[in-house]
């Protein structure tokens, strides 16, 4: 079994037409899977959905706390990509005996053109193939937690 962690990030905003703002209604995830005809047995667990410029200490504590509870050994983490790495950081001081991987979206699941679904699909497989360790994945990459950068120019994360 998968355990997937929600914590918001892009992936999971929506546009709200009349203030043209993005905001946070309720994940998308279920609705994902489905969509995405997955079959994997994934246990869904919702934390918070914020943008991950507003995510303090303590809600990577708690993120921290819930992939230690867990007794799924394979783990994904929806995530905003501005401050993916330092989540990944703060796990890795932490957790050394389980597969993570944190996935983002650069742009919305409910906006035309979005790179969420493919990212989601590419995290499914990711964590069932990677040894153990913390990886992020984004755009049919695969990165160690520590060798990548969000390349906030070009949109997209590079390897260092």
């Amino acid at each position: 079994m998968i355990q997937l962690i929600i914590t918001g990030g892009t992936l999971d905003k929506r546009y709200n037409e009349l203030n043209g703002e993005l905001y946070f209604p309720e994940t998308h995830l279920p609705a994902m899977l489905k969509q995405a005809r997955c079959s994997v047995e994934i246990d869904i667990q919702q934390l918070m959905l914020k943008d991950s410029l507003e995510m303090t200490e303590s809600d990577r504590d708690g993120i921290k706390q819930s992939c230690i509870a867990t007794n799924a050994q394979q783990i994904i983490i929806t995530h905003g990509t501005d401050t993916l790495v330092e989540t990944a950081k703060h796990l890795s001081l932490s957790i050394k005996d389980k597969t993570i991987v944190l996935v983002g979206a650069m742009v919305p699941h409910a906006i035309k053109q979005s790179d969420a679904l493919f990212n989601l699909g590419g995290a499914i497989t990711a964590v069932q193939l990677l040894p153990v360790g913390i990886y992020i994945t984004m755009n049919g990459k695969i990165f160690d937690w520590d060798k990548v950068v969000k390349d906030k120019q070009r949109g997209e994360f590079k390897a260092i």
